[in-house]
């Protein structure tokens, strides 16, 4: 049997280097935002059989359509572009639709969206204010559905460790965003803060199947062994579980990730650090803080 919860100072330093690290750089490098969030213009578009490389159609916009500060990029496919600009009006879109399909008759427009500042502006304070009554819900959550557990550790450090547990899973990915934003040019969309929901509801369901096994071993050893022990016996009652479960989903979006859509990479690879960051939360951080907020015997 392991002791987990014995060596916790090893987990929580290399937690604590690894949240650091992502922290500094939220705020070093800061979020590669695209133009969902700050306004601008996203249009992809195909131009099969045309043969036009990414010089051709850089210098097209910037001659012929007056765009200068346009970034055309390859989506996967010589034949496939996704140009990012500022946001422009429907008409200006359909005055640019007939220049394109005069020079290439082929041009075949897969999606197309332009935002304004003012309503990326919104939809960036809707995310955070989502994002944190998210983290509040199940944090209450948490602490009520363990109320009954509340000897030595009262419900609401169940609670409270759980949100800690939920910032450390979604920080590491959202770091590795920021990283990826500023030495890859990854910007961070819908997609993104999509992902890292998805990650604080897998990381908190393995969290919350940990903590039932220590409710459980507590009502059946309470006054017969030290809460320490009860808590390394639970995690290791459920780490096979736990690890089984997460690598059959591990598997899987390791496959999405290299033969899937190219427009989904980053979508699925925070959705793969964030299940692997969630596993290693749940197992070594979570119940060990439990035994370090318990009072001393």
């Amino acid at each position: 049997m392991l002791n987990i919860v014995g060596h916790r100072k090893i987990w929580f330093t290399l937690s604590g280097i690894l949240v650091g690290v992502a922290l500094v750089s939220m705020v070093v490098f800061g979020f590669r935002q695209s133009a969902e969030f700050k306004g601008g213009t996203l249009w992809e578009f195909s131009l099969p059989g045309a043969s036009a490389s990414l010089g051709d159609v850089q210098t097209f916009f910037s001659s012929t359509l007056h765009v200068s500060n346009a970034t055309i990029s390859t989506n996967g496919d010589n034949d496939s572009f996704l140009a990012r600009f500022d946001d422009i009006d429907e008409a200006t879109h359909q005055a640019d639709v007939t220049a394109l399909k005069a020079q290439w008759p082929s041009f075949d427009e897969s999606s197309f969206q332009s935002i304004g500042p003012s309503v990326g502006a919104a939809l960036r304070k809707n995310i955070v204010i989502a994002i944190i009554l998210v983290l509040v819900g199940i944090s209450l959550y948490v602490a009520y559905a363990f109320r009954k557990a509340s000897r030595p550790v009262s419900s609401w450090k169940y609670g409270l460790i759980t949100l800690l547990t939920l910032v450390h899973d979604v920080s590491v990915p959202a770091g590795m965003l920021v990283l990826l934003g500023h030495f890859r040019g990854v910007e961070i969309d819908t997609n993104a803060v999509v992902a890292l929901l998805v990650v604080m509801g897998f990381s908190v369901h393995d969290t919350i199947v940990v903590f039932d096994r220590v409710r459980e071993n507590l009502l059946l050893r309470r006054g017969k062994e030290k809460f320490d022990g009860i808590v390394n016996d639970s995690v290791n009652q459920t780490m096979a579980r736990s690890i089984n479960t997460s690598l059959t989903l591990i598997l899987v979006l390791l496959s999405l990730y290299f033969i899937g859509p190219v427009n989904l990479k980053y979508f699925i690879l925070t959705l793969l650090v964030g299940v692997v960051t969630g596993i290693y939360s749940s197992i070594f951080i979570a119940s060990p803080l439990l035994v370090s907020v318990s009072p001393k015997e």
